[in-house]
């Protein structure tokens, strides 16, 4: 693949990733086009996100923890980016805008539906400028249908989508998951257009739209929930700490009074699992005997493995099934996660130098783990808007000092 916007052959450059030496342009906000663009950039890209001057990504504010006035949800959304001010809506901050679409493969925006069309700058007109440009956008509903028009937020796509009607207790309110998972699904799926539109155009040399919804990417992960109504008219609800009719796959509560994961629905892991307990004979019984039996008494059978868990402590319950060949496992917090051997081995737990206060901050590593080019966190975000202005604009445009005065003058920067 021969990247339209990528830098130069240069036999001294270290590469950054898989996509080293594709250039994206983000222009959204928050979480689920900022999502899309770290994706990009943890594979090598290049990814230049713009900030309107004088009004910052509100992620910049987000996160729970405080330090120096700084939070750390923009931490890790914002790595391995270069930083520019501009605003589209004006004729020269249009003008600089193409200017880098021509050098540039993607474009990332989330915007509501319409609005770079407001400001001319549609995919006919980028496409002018580059035809081999991706454009990949995400909104609440996507580009098209009654829906299009309305803004939209992970919590609301997650309820439209039916997401959020499986979640919970039978007979209960439908809560969140603590995360806008909602928009990282959008994220995840966006990146993933991009992709398969970079792969297509080493094929045909033109670009397209990648066009993705909040609900549609909530809809996606829901399994067999629709041919499950459509076929049998089964509407699936929320099922607590377990799946209907999938058992024994559970949380069960030890002796210290923590909770385990204990899943063994396949036949032959149920079989390993009833040796491990010294209960033999489960396995042979008509109630347990095979995955249907079990899901029709699996409050008879969780019973029976709760009352063992309740008489060990969480540790053992773990060696134990795992040396049997069953999956366990615990429900760990953050603070367990970050300490785990199994995720620092792998490098799930990565360091980024956060300049803003000047220390290292933990955030996620790099999914997945390519085995000949391998992604990298290079940077930890820019700590203020127009942190690369000078680097992207010269360096890149040929912009000089004193144009770049001028234009920050007029507020185009």
């Amino acid at each position: 693949m021969t990247p339209t916007g990528g830098r130069e052959a240069d036999p001294a450059h270290t590469p950054t990733g898989a996509l080293d030496g594709v250039r994206v342009i983000e222009v959204g906000t928050l979480i689920s086009g900022p999502f899309a663009g770290r994706l990009l950039g943890d594979m090598g890209a290049e990814v230049i996100k713009i900030e309107p001057p004088g009004a910052p990504d509100p992620l910049r504010t987000w996160g729970q923890a405080e330090l120096d006035g700084e939070h750390f949800f923009w931490t890790v959304h914002a790595r391995n980016k270069k930083a520019i001010t501009l605003d589209l809506r004006t004729p020269r901050g249009r003008e600089l805008f193409l200017e880098l679409v021509e050098r540039s493969d993607v474009i990332v925006e989330n915007f509501r539906p319409g609005t770079l069309e407001k400001w001319d700058l549609g995919y006919d007109v980028l496409r002018d400028r580059n035809k081999g440009i991706i454009l990949v956008r995400v909104s609440g509903y996507g580009q098209t249908g009654p829906d299009a028009h309305r803004a939209g937020y992970a919590s609301v796509a997650e309820a439209a989508s039916g997401l959020r009607h499986l979640n919970g207790f039978p007979g209960g309110p439908p809560p969140r998951l603590a995360l806008s998972i909602g928009d990282s699904l959008a994220g995840m799926f966006a990146a993933q257009g991009a992709l398969a539109a970079l792969y297509r155009r080493s094929v045909t040399g033109e670009g397209q739209v990648v066009d993705t919804a909040l609900t549609e990417s909530c809809l996606a992960v829901q399994e067999s929930t629709i041919p499950d109504y459509d076929v049998g008219g089964v509407v699936r609800g929320p099922s607590g700490t377990r799946l209907e009719g999938i058992a024994p796959s559970n949380i069960y509560k030890t002796a210290d009074g923590s909770w385990v994961v204990i899943a063994a629905n396949q036949d032959t892991v149920f079989r390993r699992l009833c040796l491990a307990m010294d209960r033999a004979e489960l396995a042979t019984d008509d109630r347990f005997a095979d995955h249907v039996a079990r899901g029709r008494n699996q409050d008879e059978l969780d019973k029976i493995i709760g009352d063992w868990a309740a008489e060990r402590h969480p540790g053992d319950i773990i060696d134990v099934l795992s040396a049997a060949g069953v999956i366990a496992g615990p429900i760990n917090t953050v603070a367990e996660v970050v300490v785990d051997p199994q995720l620092l081995s792998r490098g799930m737990i990565a360091e980024h130098h956060d300049e803003r206060i000047g220390r290292t901050v933990l955030g996620p590593g790099i999914v997945p783990v390519l085995s000949e080019s391998p992604g990298s966190i290079r940077s930890a975000g820019p700590s203020r808007p127009g942190r690369h202005n000078e680097e992207v604009f010269s360096g890149l445009l040929g912009r000089t000092a004193e144009q770049l005065d001028e234009l920050r003058a007029e507020g185009v920067l």
